[in-house]
């Protein structure tokens, strides 16, 4: 039997100030277990901040999936 949680979705200021918490020095570990996170999701919300600043999925497609689309 899956233990999924349900899909929860964050805001772009949110996002940011968990991103900010870590720029700062907060451990990774620290901010996901504070804010019930998965580390895939702050992972990859360090990723987009760092690559465009942006956390939209069309702001962060790759050359090849733009090419895609």
């Amino acid at each position: 039997m899956s233990t999924r949680r349900p899909r929860r979705t964050y805001t772009e200021a949110f996002k940011k100030q968990i991103v900010e918490l870590h720029k700062a020095g907060k451990a990774r570990k620290e901010i996901i277990e504070e804010y019930d996170l998965t580390g895939s999701a702050f992972d990859k919300w360090v990723r987009q901040h760092n690559q465009t600043g942006s956390f939209k999925e069309k702001d962060n497609l790759t050359p090849e999936q733009k090419e895609l689309k």
